[in-house]
């Protein structure tokens, strides 16, 4: 049971990452991409039938919020500038193999970005689809800009492996932009 929040029995906290070391000392922390969609597949799937499409769709971006707001503070190096936060996370998502980003569109302005997410986790060599899948990504780009940035953000994506495409495109908005003092 946790102890700061007793109703609780599983929050999030990175140390549940493991010692991958000890505890896995001949398979290492590497897996199989199909054993990972296996997993995220099926507990789509029970979720879409339990509690319908759209409560899925939250709890799997709510859910990628959280990891990439934990990703954020855990696996990327504090940066001062924009252009050294995104080369970090670039350089972190190949490294761990969850992708190759690319920004298209960057318009600080405006508070919109447009990015895309090559050789993704979620999608990537699926079958066609005519609908996005990757609501889990789209939270987790919204955890890592809101971490950044400190600013609300909104996640959609806007093209996908499953629609069509080859790659995943993303666009992220500024929910509110903040008044500056003159």
């Amino acid at each position: 049971m946790n102890p700061a929040n007793p109703a609780r029995k599983y929050p999030f906290r990175w140390e549940l990452l493991g010692n991958l070391r000890l505890g896995r000392p001949n398979l290492g922390p590497i897996t199989s991409l199909y054993a990972y969609r296996l997993m995220v597949y099926t507990f789509r799937d029970v979720l879409e039938q339990t509690l319908g499409t759209e409560q899925a769709d939250r709890i799997f971006y709510d859910a990628g919020r959280l990891a990439g707001k934990q990703f954020y503070q855990n696996a990327l190096k504090p940066t001062g500038s924009l252009s050294e936060f995104i080369r970090e996370l670039t350089s972190a998502l190949r490294e761990w193999g969850m992708g190759i980003l690319r920004i298209e569109k960057l318009d600080l302005e405006n508070g919109e970005i447009i990015l895309t997410v090559s050789e993704d986790l979620d999608c990537s060599g699926l079958p066609e689809l005519d609908y996005e899948v990757c609501v889990y990504d789209e939270g987790f780009i919204c955890g890592l800009l809101e971490s950044y940035t400190g600013s609300p953000f909104r996640v959609e994506e806007i093209d996908c492996w499953c629609s069509g495409d080859r790659t995943c495109r993303f666009r992220a908005e500024v929910v509110s932009l903040p008044a500056f003092a003159a």
